[in-house]
């Protein structure tokens, strides 16, 4: 059996941390004179409470030697415990939401997918905004966590390719993960400061310029606004555009630059291909609808722009009238949505990695039956990609593509028409938070979804955010044997 009381110590520690952390929209509630904080309070003295007796339960676990099964369900626990506690504040407090869309709201946060059941941003008390934010700022920190730490070492989908890069060769600068851990959060809350400061100096206030910064550096997409982006035209476009690229390179670059290793982020392929494809994606867009509709070429460029890098990077902020531009717009949308951005950040969907070592895996198989007697290593900038990682990670595209159809499936078994069900399903698993269909007609979010719809979504997430075979270990019964 799997020894799980070091596991709960560390989850006892988490909900200390978030019931801290609710500490901040209570008192921003409390200054505005509003009711809501007493619930942000509330949700604190459970949530501590509850992980403060599970600290004390299990003072005397040994955290020392935690093994890979260990690893796998402290990944699986984090991510579908904490959302648990999360939710509290959106079911005690304004907006009042029952249990599965609470669940769905904190979850959808959390996992930095940024897809929203809440109709009427603009009128929530600032407090629940800001515990938006904060819900993407957090969950982005920790799967940028899990994403070079945890990953790697669990061998989930070919990251154990970076096992070497991130502990051996960056282990010069940065020897230890505890090291790398204190790098990533210099990074993160260095690139959030600098977002939310740009955005205020384009006008935002304080409040917007907080949530948005936040929910931009962790490609999460919780707005404060119904109009999302649209609340900002022109240059507060551009700039989120580019915080949300720089949200989506590898954050373990950041601090090789900042230990002097400025080449790491010139000549890293990961971020050279994202850039080249969200070029053509965009470019190739923005003649489409330059030479269909009658807008000015900047606007057009302007909105092709945030739009497409918001889906690729998984971040989910819109602006304008996306789902009107048109048939080649959303299929040009559907493909970088399944790309999405680097390895190693906060972005989900199968990543730009995992896209070119597959592509690259294609090619010397297509070379091998040309020439059989042909040696057609697979290499990736530079190196070469062993068997087990290219078995690991088409393992992972294979299973991404099949949950894809699976659960689209499920979801018009439900009563959701196929086009909803099609990009629900691919916002969820992707962590976009972008969706389309008739289903979101109305309101432009997911709440006429059916509750079945709405956990197959959540699951979706949670696999997606987890790296699929995470959370399918976890549930056979082999896992819990001795």
């Amino acid at each position: 059996m799997v020894d799980i009381r070091p596991l709960a110590h560390v989850i006892g520690a988490l909900l200390i941390f978030l019931a801290c952390m609710m500490l901040a929209p209570a008192l921003v509630d409390f200054r505005a004179g509003l009711s809501n904080s007493r619930d942000f309070l509330e949700s604190a003295l459970i949530t501590g409470g509850i992980g403060l007796a599970m600290r004390v339960a299990t003072a005397n676990s040994d955290l020392s030697r935690l093994d890979t099964r260990q690893a796998y369900l402290l990944t699986v626990m984090v991510w579908a415990g904490l959302p648990l506690f999360a939710c509290l504040p959106f079911a005690l407090g304004a907006p009042g939401l029952g249990f599965t869309d609470a669940y769905f709201e904190a979850a959808s946060g959390l996992t930095t997918t940024g897809a929203t059941v809440i109709v009427g941003l603009d009128h929530l008390p600032p407090g629940m905004n800001l515990w938006r934010g904060m819900l993407n700022w957090i969950g982005g920190l920790g799967i940028a966590f899990v994403a070079m730490i945890f990953l790697p070492v669990m061998r989930v989908g070919g990251m154990q390719f970076f096992r070497t890069e991130g502990f051996d060769t960056l282990g010069k600068a940065l020897p230890r993960a505890t090291d790398i851990a204190r790098a990533l959060l210099a990074v993160y809350v260095g690139l959030t400061l600098l977002c939310v400061m740009v955005y205020q100096s384009l006008g935002m206030s304080g409040l917007d310029a907080v949530v948005n910064g936040a929910a931009t550096i962790a490609t999460g997409g919780f707005s404060p606004s119904d109009a999302s982006f649209g609340k900002y035209p022109g240059a507060a476009e551009y700039a989120g555009a580019l915080f949300m690229l720089l949200g989506s390179f590898p954050y373990i670059l950041y601090a090789r630059v900042a230990a002097g290793q400025s080449g790491a982020v010139l000549w890293d392929a990961q971020i050279w291909a994202l850039l080249r494809w969200t070029a053509y994606a965009v470019g190739s867009v923005t003649l489409w609808r330059v030479l269909t509709s009658d807008m000015g070429t900047e606007q057009v460029f302007r909105e092709t722009l945030f739009n497409l890098v918001s889906i690729i990077t998984g971040t989910g902020f819109f602006t304008g009238s996306f789902a009107g531009w048109g048939g080649y717009s959303m299929a040009v949308a559907l493909i970088v949505g399944l790309i999405g951005g680097c390895s190693g950040s906060s972005s989900g969907a199968l990543s730009v990695f995992r896209v070119q070592v597959a592509w690259a895996a294609v090619q010397a198989q297509i070379a091998r039956i040309h020439s059989p007697e042909r040696i057609a290593p697979v290499r990736y900038a530079g190196r070469r990609v062993e068997d087990e990682v290219i078995n690991a990670l088409m393992l992972y595209v294979t299973g991404y593509i099949l949950i894809l159809g699976v659960f689209t499936v499920a979801m018009s078994l439900v009563g959701v028409d196929m086009i909803s069900a099609l990009f629900g399903i691919w916002m969820a698993l992707g962590n976009i938070g972008y969706g389309y269909g008739p289903m979101l007609g109305d309101t432009g979010t997911f709440r006429d979804f059916p509750d079945a719809a709405k956990w197959l979504m959540t699951l979706a997430m949670l696999l997606g955010r987890l790296g699929l075979l995470a959370v399918l270990v976890v549930a056979l019964p082999s896992f819990w044997r001795a």
